[in-house]
């Protein structure tokens, strides 16, 4: 039943480590090299990472210089920047890339704080049904007379408690990120 407990803990852990991830691209109206973490380059012929073929630098809060390791790849690089549709537009001079971000209006502000709450409450469902899972392999456990009654309620409670914790860091990764949206 311990292993139980612990494959719960470890699979809301990779839940929590997603939302982590999904709210880091997210543009908090600052620039962030985080933003560019969902965008692919088509790089002779292979979809990769721009931050394999480039150094991002934030020399000033509203922007990001993009420095390519191979300067052919600036084109590559600069259209799929555009085409991740990220609300930036990038400019290049030949030798690097570099993106204005723009400052946030109060309504978009609130728009991304609407996708922020989405995000974790999506989170939040993930751990429910991670719960849930757990408690029906308890019960299968109690049914096929691997555990007692009382040793079933205890771990239930168990579970429950490593549920209440990663519903907190849920709450609380949101709460940071709402934070970081609103100020200004």
């Amino acid at each position: 039943m311990n292993e139980v407990i612990q494959d719960a803990k470890t699979r809301m852990k990779k839940s929590i480590d997603s939302l982590s991830r999904e709210l880091a691209q997210i543009n908090a109206g600052r620039a962030n090299s985080n933003l560019l973490a969902g965008v692919e380059v088509d790089y002779y012929g292979a979809p990769t990472p721009v931050q394999q073929l480039a150094s991002i630098n934030v020399p000033e809060a509203r922007l990001l210089v993009i420095s390519p390791y191979d300067k052919t790849s600036l084109g590559d690089i600069e259209k799929a920047i555009l085409a991740a549709n990220l609300g930036v537009t990038p400019s290049s001079d030949g030798e690097v890339i570099r993106i204005s971000v723009p400052a946030l209006t109060e309504e978009r502000r609130k728009e991304i704080v609407k996708q922020v709450k989405k995000e974790g409450e999506s989170a939040k469902v993930s751990i429910r049904n991670i719960r849930r899972d757990a408690n029906d392999s308890l019960k299968k456990q109690e049914k096929n007379g691997d555990i007692s009654e009382d040793e079933l309620r205890s771990t239930s409670d168990d579970v429950q408690k490593v549920t209440d914790d990663a519903i907190k860091d849920i709450d609380k990764l949101v709460s940071d990120k709402e934070t970081d949206v609103m100020s200004v």
